[in-house]
Protein backbone atom coordinates (compact mmCIF):
# COMPACT_ATOMS: atom_id res chain seq x y z
CA UNK A 1 0.00 0.00 0.00
CA UNK A 2 2.78 2.29 0.98
CA UNK A 3 3.96 1.83 -2.88
CA UNK A 4 0.71 2.95 -4.12
CA UNK A 5 0.59 6.35 -1.90
CA UNK A 6 4.09 7.65 -3.36
CA UNK A 7 3.45 6.96 -6.41
CA UNK A 8 0.78 9.87 -6.53
CA UNK A 9 1.80 11.70 -9.50
CA UNK A 10 0.65 15.21 -10.54
CA UNK A 11 -1.00 13.05 -13.59
CA UNK A 12 -3.58 11.51 -11.30
CA UNK A 13 -3.76 14.05 -8.61
CA UNK A 14 -4.90 16.15 -11.37
CA UNK A 15 -7.14 13.53 -12.70
CA UNK A 16 -8.25 12.92 -8.95
CA UNK A 17 -9.35 17.32 -8.83
CA UNK A 18 -10.73 16.62 -11.99
CA UNK A 19 -13.54 13.88 -10.94
CA UNK A 20 -13.82 15.39 -7.39
CA UNK A 21 -14.88 18.82 -9.34
CA UNK A 22 -17.57 17.02 -11.57
CA UNK A 23 -18.83 15.41 -8.15
CA UNK A 24 -19.46 18.75 -6.88
CA UNK A 25 -20.72 19.86 -10.22
CA UNK A 26 -23.12 16.55 -10.27
CA UNK A 27 -24.09 17.90 -6.95
CA UNK A 28 -24.47 21.38 -7.56
CA UNK A 29 -26.76 20.37 -10.68
CA UNK A 30 -28.83 18.20 -8.21
CA UNK A 31 -29.00 21.25 -5.68
CA UNK A 32 -30.58 23.53 -8.71
CA UNK A 33 -32.80 20.80 -9.64
CA UNK A 34 -33.76 20.37 -6.23
CA UNK A 35 -34.01 23.94 -5.74
CA UNK A 36 -36.21 24.28 -9.30
CA UNK A 37 -38.40 21.79 -7.84
CA UNK A 38 -39.08 23.39 -4.63
CA UNK A 39 -39.32 26.74 -6.17
CA UNK A 40 -42.54 25.27 -8.29
CA UNK A 41 -44.27 23.74 -5.62
CA UNK A 42 -44.06 26.47 -4.02
CA UNK A 43 -45.48 28.80 -6.66
CA UNK A 44 -48.32 26.62 -7.04
CA UNK A 45 -48.46 26.85 -3.05
CA UNK A 46 -48.99 30.13 -3.53
CA UNK A 47 -51.39 29.89 -5.97
CA UNK A 48 -53.45 27.70 -4.06
CA UNK A 49 -53.18 30.47 -0.80
CA UNK A 50 -54.58 33.08 -3.49
CA UNK A 51 -57.23 30.93 -4.52
CA UNK A 52 -58.15 29.80 -0.92
CA UNK A 53 -57.67 34.10 -0.28
CA UNK A 54 -60.08 35.19 -3.04
CA UNK A 55 -62.34 32.27 -2.27
CA UNK A 56 -62.38 33.86 1.64
CA UNK A 57 -62.91 37.30 -0.15
CA UNK A 58 -66.29 35.87 -1.38
CA UNK A 59 -67.57 34.26 1.45
CA UNK A 60 -66.76 37.74 3.52
CA UNK A 61 -68.80 39.81 0.51
CA UNK A 62 -71.23 36.98 1.22
CA UNK A 63 -71.18 37.48 4.78
CA UNK A 64 -71.78 41.76 4.43
CA UNK A 65 -74.52 40.92 2.14
CA UNK A 66 -76.39 38.61 4.37
CA UNK A 67 -75.73 41.27 7.43
CA UNK A 68 -76.55 44.01 5.39
CA UNK A 69 -80.26 41.44 4.89
CA UNK A 70 -80.05 41.03 8.37
CA UNK A 71 -80.04 44.99 8.95
CA UNK A 72 -82.53 45.22 6.68
CA UNK A 73 -84.90 42.84 8.44
CA UNK A 74 -84.46 44.27 11.56
CA UNK A 75 -85.16 47.76 10.69
CA UNK A 76 -88.84 46.37 9.32
CA UNK A 77 -89.11 44.42 12.40
CA UNK A 78 -88.50 47.59 14.78
CA UNK A 79 -91.10 49.43 12.12
CA UNK A 80 -93.82 46.65 12.88
CA UNK A 81 -92.55 47.00 16.66
CA UNK A 82 -93.90 50.54 16.64
CA UNK A 83 -97.09 49.58 14.94
CA UNK A 84 -97.70 47.17 17.66
CA UNK A 85 -97.19 49.72 20.24
CA UNK A 86 -100.11 51.75 18.34
CA UNK A 87 -102.20 49.13 18.24
CA UNK A 88 -101.68 48.48 22.27
CA UNK A 89 -101.94 52.05 22.84
CA UNK A 90 -105.57 52.19 20.85
CA UNK A 91 -106.57 48.80 22.81
CA UNK A 92 -105.48 50.21 26.37
CA UNK A 93 -107.93 53.32 25.35
CA UNK A 94 -110.58 51.32 24.29
CA UNK A 95 -110.87 49.03 27.49
CA UNK A 96 -110.33 52.59 29.52
CA UNK A 97 -113.52 53.45 27.75
CA UNK A 98 -115.58 50.16 28.02
CA UNK A 99 -114.65 50.48 31.61
CA UNK A 100 -116.14 53.79 31.70
CA UNK A 101 -119.06 52.45 29.76
CA UNK A 102 -119.44 49.63 32.97
CA UNK A 103 -119.15 51.90 35.25
CA UNK A 104 -121.60 54.39 34.00
CA UNK A 105 -124.10 51.24 33.28
CA UNK A 106 -123.37 50.54 36.76
CA UNK A 107 -124.53 53.55 37.95
CA UNK A 108 -127.41 53.75 35.68
CA UNK A 109 -128.64 50.82 37.13
CA UNK A 110 -127.64 51.02 40.62
CA UNK A 111 -129.77 54.62 40.39
CA UNK A 112 -133.14 52.70 38.02
CA UNK A 113 -133.04 50.37 41.15
CA UNK A 114 -133.21 53.19 44.22
CA UNK A 115 -136.13 54.79 41.82
CA UNK A 116 -137.68 51.60 41.34
CA UNK A 117 -137.65 50.69 44.94
CA UNK A 118 -138.90 54.33 45.66
CA UNK A 119 -141.85 53.91 43.57
CA UNK A 120 -142.38 50.27 45.04
CA UNK A 121 -142.18 51.89 48.46
CA UNK A 122 -144.85 54.67 47.73
CA UNK A 123 -147.34 52.85 46.51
Amino acid sequence: MEAMREAWTDDRLDHLNDRVDEGFKGMDQKFAEAERRAADRFDRVDERFARVDERFEQVSRQFEQVSHQFEQVNYQFEQVDRRFDKVESGLHRINDRLDSMHRMAMQFGGGLLVVLIGYLIQL
